[in-house]
């Protein structure tokens, strides 16, 4: 139990620290003004008190004279404007207070996002095939933009409470002796119950967490536009609505349970806290009859144990929430130290350039870590330099997963792959990526300009050489086909794409052709294109293909296609069958063998022919 609470407290402290150094190296000027800030607000409450008796026992004093002479009024004046003074800065303080709270908030929540976008970017495919991490991202991203700065605002505040009270419970020493023992006896129980909370509530939190995700898909699929269509074709609108509604129902009714509890536990708190209060004023008062206290003093201490009682009960609820933002901050940080599987050797070889040998595939399996299965199965194929090869299949034979390999998204499970000999693992991630291009089939659709679409493609291209960069943009336009339809744009290349930002919406097929562009504009020694035509027309397909040879002249590619009257070009066909090399050669020795191509090809055919 000791050895719990002790390992606990240090994971806390541990959480607290983390925080701290988060918050100031994120916002370190509004970190010390707020610092500044606090220090001052924990001297006004005390001083007010303190001013309020002095001037209390003055007005009674020149009362008691019938009025009192001109010197006791000028000096109950002065007590007047010193209260007033003192809390006029007081509430300037707090309006200052908003202002710095702002900007560090927003300063800790920009750093924060930064480093989870950073460490997105950084941690392998695998992650996202694994639902545990996105349960665990849904919380960061939740949790993690808020909880640190709040850790250090309250620990800051805690730090003004703390002060006051300390002013606080010196003023009711001198007045009072059993009133300070009062007023903390009857605050700690509320931070017990605060903390146990806390932790419920982050229980809870993780335990729905799939839940919460499921709503926030559904509202997708109710509000983006990309499931419009067969929401209103299939009559579905109604249908997510009432999941969605379900879901937060019940999200809604374990939560309010959880809370309700804790109202009730603190209820109980709260008659003992009012108690307490009626404690201190009978002692109070007793001490006032007996001609221990003034009017004055007796004013200012019975302010001073309320004031004190209130000032008590926000530090030990600050408390609890440092303990419940440290508990959530902890998803964070475990999400800052998820492993990178995929990595850069200390000293890189460099890519060679030209490529001499060719890129080897070498025994290669493959399986993905959430599945034993294997989707490569001993795989062996080599790219000659200046080749084209072609991979069919049907779908799931593994023909993308050898491209992800390539561009080493993941690691072989087996085997190796090798450029000129050398291990792709021995070069810099960054340079291998650079020297590769790759259009996948599921495409990504950039909502901004038709120029900004393409020059991603290869944003090394000089900002300030810009015609020559226009020309390459151009270039890579023309040989995808895509000239011609932003050509006829509002605004040419400078028309936004897509309707997210009130742009122009564009078909599949010339969203393709844009992708096929951002593909092109790279001047890469090896291009990867994956089903690069699915959406275009014959006409269309061919003209890209007809471009597609001129493009890789002297260079090595790779094209995978379903249609297999496209992959005739190539120079070696390899099949792919439940993740193995079926066949490999020619289009005419492969139909020659009359194997699996001849029987895929023949049955692509017959469509034709019977059409």
């Amino acid at each position: 139990m000791i050895a719990a609470l002790r390992e606990r407290a240090r994971d806390g402290f541990d959480s607290l620290w983390r925080a701290i150094q988060l918050v100031w190296v994120s916002s370190r000027r509004w970190t010390i003004a707020s610092a500044c800030l606090i220090l001052l607000q924990s001297l006004s409450p005390v001083l007010i008190l303190y001013f309020t008796g002095e001037m209390i026992d003055a007005v009674a004093a020149a009362i008691e004279v019938g009025g009192g002479s001109a010197a006791e009024v000028n000096a109950i004046v002065g007590l007047v404007l010193l209260v007033g003074g003192v809390t006029f800065f007081n509430v300037a303080l707090g309006t200052l207070g908003t202002l710095i709270t702002q900007g560090q908030q927003l300063a800790v929540a920009d750093h924060v996002l930064t480093t989870i976008h950073a460490k997105s970017i950084e941690i392998g495919l695998e992650y996202y095939e694994n639902q545990q991490f996105y349960d665990h991202l849904h919380r960061v991203q939740a949790e993690a933009p808020f909880r640190p700065q709040q850790i250090v605002n309250n620990l800051l505040q805690t730090i003004r409470d703390g002060l006051t009270l300390v002013g606080i419970a010196g003023l009711l020493l001198a007045l009072s002796l059993w009133t300070p023992l009062l007023l903390f006896a009857s605050g700690i129980p509320i931070l017990f119950v605060r903390m146990r909370f806390a932790r419920q509530m982050l229980e809870w939190r993780r335990r729905t967490s799939e839940v919460e995700r499921r709503t926030n898909y559904l509202n997708i699929l109710i509000t983006y536009e990309g499931f419009a269509k067969e929401l209103r074709l299939f009559g579905l609108g109604g249908f997510f609505s009432a999941r969605f509604q379900s879901l937060r129902a019940r999200l809604r009714r374990e939560r309010l349970r959880l809370v309700s509890r804790q109202v009730l536990i603190e209820l109980v708190i709260q008659i003992v806290t009012v108690a307490a209060l009626f404690g201190a004023l009978y002692v109070i008062i007793g001490d006032a009859l007996q001609g221990r206290l003034s009017i004055g003093e007796l004013v200012v201490a019975f302010q001073a144990f309320q004031r004190g009682q209130n000032t008590f009960q926000s530090l030990l609820g600050r408390l609890g929430q440092i303990y419940e933002h440290t508990i959530f901050l902890r998803d964070y940080q475990q999400f800052l130290g998820l492993n990178v599987n995929i990595r850069s050797p200390e000293q890189p070889q460099p890519i060679p350039n030209p490529i001499q040998r060719g890129v080897c595939f070498e025994n290669v399996s493959f399986h993905y870590s959430q599945r034993e299965t294997l989707v490569l199965d001993g795989v062996n194929l080599t790219i000659k330099p200046g080749e084209i090869i072609a991979l069919v299949g049907e779908n799931g034979a593994g023909k993308t997963t050898l491209v992800k390999l390539l561009c080493r998204l993941y690691d072989p499970t087996a085997g190796r792959i090798t450029i000129d000999g050398i291990d792709l693992r021995d070069f810099d991630v960054a340079a291998l990526r650079r020297a590769l291009t790759v259009q996948f089939q599921d495409y990504s659709r950039f909502q901004t300009t038709a120029w900004e679409n393409i020059w991603l493609g290869n944003i090394e291209l000089s900002a300030d050489d810009k015609p020559a960069t226009d020309a390459a943009i151009t270039g890579a336009a023309r040989a995808a086909g895509a000239d011609e339809i932003i050509a006829e744009l509002a605004d040419g290349y400078q028309t936004v794409l897509g309707n997210y930002f009130g742009g122009q919406e564009l078909s599949v097929g010339q969203w393709q052709k844009i992708a096929l562009a951002r593909a092109f504009v790279r001047d890469t020694q090896l291009i990867v294109l994956d089903e690069p035509t699915s959406a275009l027309d014959v006409l269309s397909e061919q003209a890209v293909f007809d471009r597609f040879r001129q493009i890789v002249a002297g260079r090595s590619g790779i094209i995978i296609s379903h249609r297999l009257s496209t992959v005739k070009m190539a120079d070696t066909i390899y099949v792919l069958d439940d993740g193995r090399i079926a066949e490999h050669g020619t289009h005419d020795l492969l139909l020659a063998q009359d194997g699996l191509y001849a029987h895929l090809y023949r049955t692509q055919a017959q469509h034709y022919r019977q059409d």
